[in-house]
């Protein structure tokens, strides 16, 4: 893993990160900034900028599996996820934008972003984990489950609501380009989708076949 910006955002979402087992490389253009990371943090630390390759191979993006570019600026944040995935292949990058306007300029570049104003750290591991299904709402039995999910390429171009099964499980929100609408029956899946779906729980193991899997239906 890697991030770009060790700000407060860069630094709790490094230590996230570890605490998870992840490997982290964590890279800034100031050496001061590393002090926002604990004294036990255990991620690497490299000096440089993010849109810079050496920097970049530096940091073992060749085997890396996702980025986080969350500086200060825009611009360095979008060229650092662009180069990440254009010149390295890598999959999984989100940016962080000050301007929400721009992310559907960047959507359309194939560079998912999650603007200041609604900025999480789990929204970010949610961009740079899209295989992994994550559960906002359980009800007090626990048979019911509000997942949140990225709509994997295999499922894009489809209907959602043609991917519901009556009475174990229904799409009913995307959220697109930071806003959020219900789905409705002519809604069709696009590139970047966040989907919200509600499930039973025994319809999970379908679920993960359908979602989680890579191979085209």
């Amino acid at each position: 893993m890697i991030v770009v910006g060790c700000g407060r955002v860069g630094s709790e979402l490094a230590v996230r990160l570890t605490s998870e087992g992840h490997s982290v490389v964590m890279i800034d253009k100031e050496q001061k900034a590393f002090r926002r990371l604990p004294q036990e943090w255990r991620g690497k630390q490299l000096i440089g900028f993010g849109f810079d390759r050496d920097c970049l191979e530096a940091a073992d993006i060749k085997a890396a599996h996702a980025l986080a570019a969350v500086t200060s600026g825009d611009n360095t944040n979008i060229l650092t996820a662009r180069i990440a995935r254009e010149n390295y292949g890598l999959k999984n990058v989100v940016a962080r934008i000050y301007d929400p306007r721009r992310a559907v300029i960047y959507q359309r570049l194939g560079i998912p972003t999650v603007a200041t104003v609604t900025w999480t750290t789990d929204q970010a591991i949610r961009r740079l984990f899209p295989d992994q299904s994550n559960t906002e709402w359980t009800d007090p039995s626990g048979e019911m489950m509000l997942l949140e999910l990225s709509l994997p390429s295999h499922l894009i171009g489809r209907r959602l609501s043609s991917l519901n099964e009556t009475g174990i499980r229904q799409i009913l929100m995307v959220t697109r380009a930071n806003s959020t609408k219900l789905v409705t029956d002519v809604t069709v899946g696009q590139e970047g989708d966040i989907i919200r779906l509600v499930v039973q729980r025994s319809g999970l193991p379908a679920v993960n076949d359908l979602f989680l899997s890579e191979e085209t239906l």
